[in-house]
C-alpha cells in the first residue's frame, strides 16, 4: 500500500468538534508550516550548542544556528504530563486536579471540549499530526478503554488529523503503538489487557522474574516484563503488537518523516514526541557507544539523530524556508530514574542541567529551564535570546502568527510572545508560575524567583533529585545567581512581598 493510499484516508477525517472553530479563522497573509520537536527528559546541558563539552549534537546545533537559541525557555511542569497537558492547553496544570504523571491507562485529560493548539492551526486550515509520546491519557474513564478496539476520545478529538503515538511513555504499559486510536497489528486472537492493580495469571514480572530481563529495575519499574524490560502496570496479550525498545526511534521518525511528506503543498502543524532519553534507554544498535556515556548519552545521540532527519527531510521537499521548527523539552533531566543502566556512573563530567540547580521533578531551574531553539530560515534572525519564555504561550502566540481568533476562556494562561518568540523586539513574559512533581509552586520575573513553601521531600535519594520544598519562603537572585545557592529571603522581604503577592493573584486568576 502507497503511503498516500494509507494517509489519505486519516486526514481525511476531522473531529466534529473542530468545524465550528474552523469560522474564527481570518484569512492569513503567512502560513508557514510547523513543526515542534518535543524532547523528553533532556535537559539544558544536554545539548552542545548549550555548552555541553562531552556529548556532541551536531543536528541540534546546526539548527541552532541557523535559527534564535532561546537561555530562557521554560516548559510549564518539571513532569512531563502537566507540561505536555499545559503547551496543548495553554492552560497551567496545576489549576485542574488529575494532571499530574498519568498512568499508563488513565483517561484522556485534555477532554473533547477543550481548544487545543492543534485546534489554532485547524482554525487556519492546516492538516494537523501527533507522533510519538502521548502521556496525556485515551479513552473516556481510567480504566475502562476498549484497547483491542477504537479507543476514544483520542488525539483526533482535540484537533489532531492523524496520530501515531505510544499511548502513555516507555516504562509503563501498555507497550504498543495505538495509530488513530487503534492499536497497531493486534491480533484479535490474542486481545490485550491493562491493569494496575493486579497483575494477569501466569505473567511474569520483574519483581519475581529477574532471570528474564536484560536491563533490570533500580527502583520501581518490576511489574510486566515486555522485550526483556520491566514497566510499571500489568500487562497481558498482544504479543504481535508490542513494539521493541531498540527500534521506537526509528519508528516513530518514521511517521514524522511520511507525515511531512505526504503534506507537502499544503501547510502542516506536526507535534513530534521523541521519546529517547526517558527510560528505559535502550537505543539502536547503531547508536550504543557513540557517547562514552551509556545508554542515556546514547539516547541523546539518538535524539540529534531523529532532529537530523526531519530537517533533511525539509530540505530534501524544498520546504525548509517556509517551516517554523520548534525544539524544546517537557522538563530538566534525571540521571538514574528507575533503572540499572549506569547513566549515573558513566556520567563524568557531563553536567545534565548545565549550570542549574535540581531536574526533573524540581522547583529549582533545573527542573523546567530547558532547550529552546526556534528556526524559520530567511525570517527569523538568527541570534541568542534571554528572554523569559515558555511553552504555554504557543497557543496565543501561533493563533496571533496565523490571525486565528481564541474562544473566550480558552487557553487562560497563554500570553502572546509573538515577537519575543520570532527574535524582534518583544520583551518575553513578565511573570512565570512552574510547579515542581509535589505541585509546590514558584514564580519568577527573569531576574528574580520565589518558590512557596510547600510540603514534600525535600531530597529524593532513588534519583538524586533536589525537589526544592522547604517549609519556609525561598528567593533566588537569577540575574546573578542563576545556580539558586544562596537564599536571599530574608535579606529582601520587599522582593518576597512582591512575587508572593503576584503568584497568589494568578493563582485566582487575576492577570
Amino acid at each position: 500500500m502507497s503511503l498516500i493510499k494509507h494517509f489519505v484516508p486519516l486526514l481525511a477525517a476531522v473531529a466534529p468538534g473542530c468545524l465550528a472553530q474552523h469560522s474564527l479563522a481570518q484569512k492569513s497573509p503567512v502560513k508557514p508550516n510547523v513543526v515542534i520537536i518535543y524532547a523528553d527528559d533532556i535537559g539544558y546541558g544536554d545539548l552542545s550548542c548549550n555548552g555541553a563539552k562531552t556529548i556532541k549534537t551536531p543536528n541540534v546545533d546546526m539548527l541552532a544556528s541557523q535559527g534564535v537559541r532561546f537561555t530562557n525557555m521554560h516548559s510549564p511542569a518539571a513532569t512531563c504530563t502537566p507540561s505536555r497537558y499545559a503547551l496543548l492547553t495553554g492552560e497551567y496544570a496545576w489549576r485542574h486536579e488529575g494532571t499530574g504523571i498519568a498512568a499508563g491507562n488513565a483517561g484522556s485529560i485534555i477532554r473533547p471540549e477543550r481548544y487545543t493548539l492543534a485546534d489554532v492551526f485547524k482554525s487556519a486550515g492546516y492538516q494537523t499530526g501527533v507522533v510519538g509520546k502521548w502521556h496525556l491519557g485515551l479513552g473516556d474513564k481510567t480504566g475502562t478503554q476498549d484497547w483491542n478496539g477504537h479507543i476514544t476520545p483520542g488525539p483526533s478529538d482535540i484537533g489532531f488529523d492523524y496520530s501515531f503515538i505510544l499511548a502513555a511513555t516507555g516504562d509503563r504499559v501498555p507497550c504498543v503503538y495505538v495509530e488513530n486510536e487503534r492499536i497497531l497489528n493486534l491480533d484479535p486472537k490474542d486481545p490485550v489487557f491493562v491493569s494496575y492493580e493486579k497483575n494477569f495469571e501466569g505473567e511474569p514480572t520483574g519483581k519475581l522474574n529477574p532471570e528474564l530481563l536484560k536491563m533490570h529495575p533500580s527502583h520501581g519499574h518490576d511489574m510486566s516484563i515486555v522485550n526483556g524490560i520491566s514497566r510499571i502496570g500489568f500487562m497481558k496479550g498482544g504479543k504481535s503488537a508490542r513494539w521493541t525498545d531498540e527500534e521506537i526511534a526509528d519508528r516513530i521518525t518514521s511517521k514524522a518523516l511520511s507525515f511531512i511528506e505526504i503534506q507537502k503543498g499544503k501547510p502542516f502543524f506536526l507535534y513530534f514526541a521523541t521519546h529517547d532519553a526517558h527510560v528505559p534507554r535502550v537505543p539502536n544498535p547503531r547508536f550504543v557507544g557513540k557517547s562514552g556515556m551509556g545508554p542515556r548519552g546514547d539516547a541523546i545521540i539518538e535524539f540529534d539523530w531523529s532532529v537530523g532527519e526531519v530537517l533533511k527531510m525539509l530540505k530534501k521537499l524544498g520546504i525548509d524556508k517556509n517551516t517554523v521548527v520548534i525544539l524544546s523539552s517537557d522538563n530538566g533531566p534525571v540521571v538514574d530514574d528507575g533503572y540499572k543502566d549506569q547513566a549515573a556512573e558513566r556520567l563524568g563530567d557531563h553536567k545534565p542541567a548545565g549550570v542549574f540547580r535540581g531536574g526533573k521533578y524540581s522547583s529549582f531551574e533545573g527542573g523546567t529551564r530547558v532547550p529552546g531553539i526556534l528556526s524559520w530560515p530567511g525570517t527569523v534572525r538568527p541570534g541568542i535570546s534571554d528572554k523569559l519564555l515558555c511553552q504555554v504561550d504557543m497557543i496565543a502566540t501561533f493563533a496571533d502568527l496565523l490571525k486565528v481568533k481564541i474562544p473566550a476562556n480558552a487557553a487562560p494562561d497563554s500570553e502572546n510572545h509573538l515577537s519575543a518568540w520570532l527574535n524582534n523586539s518583544g520583551k518575553g513574559r513578565d511573570f512565570l508560575v512552574l510547579q515542581n512533581v509535589q505541585n509546590n509552586l514558584s514564580i519568577e520575573d527573569g531576574a528574580w524567583k520565589f518558590i512557596a513553601p510547600g510540603k514534600g521531600p525535600a531530597y529524593s535519594k532513588e534519583t538524586n533529585t533536589e525537589f526544592g520544598n522547604l517549609d519556609k519562603e525561598q528567593l533566588y537572585h537569577l540575574a546573578e545567581d542563576r545556580g539558586e545557592k544562596e537564599n536571599l529571603a530574608a535579606k529582601y522581604s520587599e522582593h518576597v512581598a512582591r512575587l508572593s503577592e503576584k503568584l497568589a493573584e494568578i493563582k485566582a486568576g487575576i492577570h
